[in-house]
């Protein structure tokens, strides 16, 4: 497990920004009948740390000189402009409570059905909610694209191999992956000889109402107008 050293924060509010200046990131630790503690991190190991532990791993969280104790990164705040991160949610489990996270999905294998059938590959889910005690947790649940054959095979979550100590919570129904036949030739065409033709009637309607009649007699008819005033 990794381990992430972490210092007690006394600059709270709008002073944080000051953190910010020296590279630490302002940060809290919270969890089941803990009190929410305020803390601060350096920017450049924490980056480390999360690019291998990602959300859905546990980090060994050492505060000051306090024993170690087990976290979830739950949490990441973002500068809108900057993309920097600005704020990290500690969540401290315990070993005897389960938790729940998201997991990300990897995709591996090769699919038949694009390879050979030029069909298409459509994903719809990239990671995936589970339920499990912490010492359970894994990091990514596998998806074999290698059992998509032919046009229509789908994987749904129900489909997906996890331990049996680990529960998706997801529906079951849900599709993640399929497969769909490409267009023919002829829908293609008929698509494209459309398009002109939508344009057309568009650039039609656009076009301004001409009026019926010549101009010179709507001014005559003005002018008499006048005079009989």
């Amino acid at each position: 497990m990794l381990t992430l050293r972490a210092q007690t924060r006394k600059l709270l509010g709008r002073k944080t920004k000051q953190l910010r200046k020296e590279d630490l990131i302002p940060a809290v630790i919270y969890g089941h009948n803990i009190k929410t503690k305020p803390i601060q991190v350096d920017l450049k190991t924490f980056s480390k740390v999360f690019k291998e532990a990602g959300e859905s791993s546990l980090v060994n969280l050492e505060i000051d000189k306090e024993k170690p104790t087990s976290v979830l990164i739950h949490d990441l705040s973002y500068h809108p402009l900057t993309s920097k991160i600005i704020h990290i949610d500690f969540y401290q489990v315990k070993a005897h409570e389960k938790l729940t996270t998201d997991v990300e999905l990897k995709f591996i294998g090769e699919s038949p059905a694009v390879k050979n059938l030029g069909g298409i590959l459509v994903t719809h889910l990239k990671r995936v909610k589970i339920e499990c005690l912490p010492q359970d947790l894994i990091h990514e649940i596998e998806v074999d694209f290698s059992q998509l054959t032919s046009y229509g095979d789908e994987i749904k979550i129900k489909d997906l191999k996890v331990p049996e100590r680990i529960r998706i919570l997801e529906d079951g129904e849900l599709i993640v992956v399929n497969i769909e036949e490409p267009a023919k030739e002829e829908e293609v065409v008929k698509e494209e000889v459309a398009a002109p033709e939508a344009e057309a009637g568009v650039a039609t309607a656009e076009k301004p109402e001409v009026l019926v009649g010549k101009p010179e007699k709507a001014e005559k008819k003005v002018f008499e107008k006048k005079v009989e005033k």
